[in-house]
């Protein structure tokens, strides 16, 4: 049972006042003590769900660096819009890798005029390569190439047959690492820079022509030469469509980009 502790020098109106006062002060202070508490509830929710954010987000980065590659994930590639698979190499070591290695009869090889470019070859799996597959892959070959570093829209690509693809030289020349001779005629046909980054339904990040992307992949990014870095893109690009960044850096071609949206 609560006490009253009155003042006798006081007179009871003098007594009721100074309770009066007391009763608003703790009234103050319970008001006070609720709204700090009711702050921190909120910030204790907005932590929570931050974590839960940030755990799901390491939760999907663990899934897919456990995720196992496929073979020709460690090549640049893409899948067609009619279903083949093109790789190309990122490098003269991996140039040589894909001819030596991965290019078989019935296979179509890519390349151009310009010096640095990658090969790539357009897997068969014995039918027939379409007109739509060899646009892209000639799409591929030259924003692959030097040539989205210079800014260029295009440039000066070719394919053969992979038997007209070869090391042997003339007396006295020497190929280097990546670099084969064409022999017999090459066939040249038009292309264009043409780029998109995408994830398809097994979260592999893929980059290539935009036909090709839409296709395959339910979320993309389409990009053109700029002057963004690939890290900045890189970001933006995991922000809307998933992968990690490492994958998405390494699935791009050399230079600067702009998102076009």
């Amino acid at each position: 049972m609560a006490r009253l502790v009155l003042d006798l020098t006081k007179s009871i109106d003098g007594n009721a006042a100074v309770y009066f006062e007391k009763a608003k002060k703790a009234k103050k202070k319970t008001e006070g003590a609720e709204k700090a508490l009711n702050e921190s509830l909120k910030k204790l929710h907005e932590l929570e769900l931050k974590k839960g954010k940030i755990t799901l987000e390491k939760s999907k980065q663990e899934k897919l660096k456990g995720r196992k590659q496929e073979w020709h994930e460690k090549f640049r590639w893409f899948i067609s819009s009619e279903g083949f698979l093109v790789i190309g190499g990122r490098d003269a070591t991996s140039n040589e890798i894909v001819i030596k290695k991965h290019t078989e009869p019935n296979d179509l090889v890519f390349h151009t005029d310009m010096a640095g470019s990658p090969f790539f070859v357009v897997k068969s799996q014995g039918k027939a390569i379409g007109e739509k597959t060899k646009e892209e892959t000639a799409d591929a070959t030259c924003t692959f190439s030097r040539a989205w570093k210079l800014g260029l829209q295009t440039s000066d690509v070719f394919y053969v047959n992979p038997e007209q693809v070869s090391k042997k030289t003339k007396a006295g020349e020497y190929m280097g690492k990546g670099a084969f001779m064409i022999y017999g005629k090459a066939n040249y046909i038009g292309n264009k820079v043409n780029l998109a980054v995408g994830i398809n339904a097994n979260s592999q990040i893929m980059a290539g022509p935009v036909d090709a992307i839409k296709t395959h992949c339910g979320k993309y990014v389409v990009l053109i030469q700029g002057n963004e870095k690939a890290s900045a893109v890189a970001k933006y690009i995991r922000h809307k469509i998933g992968g990690t960044i490492d994958e998405i850096i390494r699935a791009l071609p050399s230079g600067g980009f702009r998102v076009n949206k």
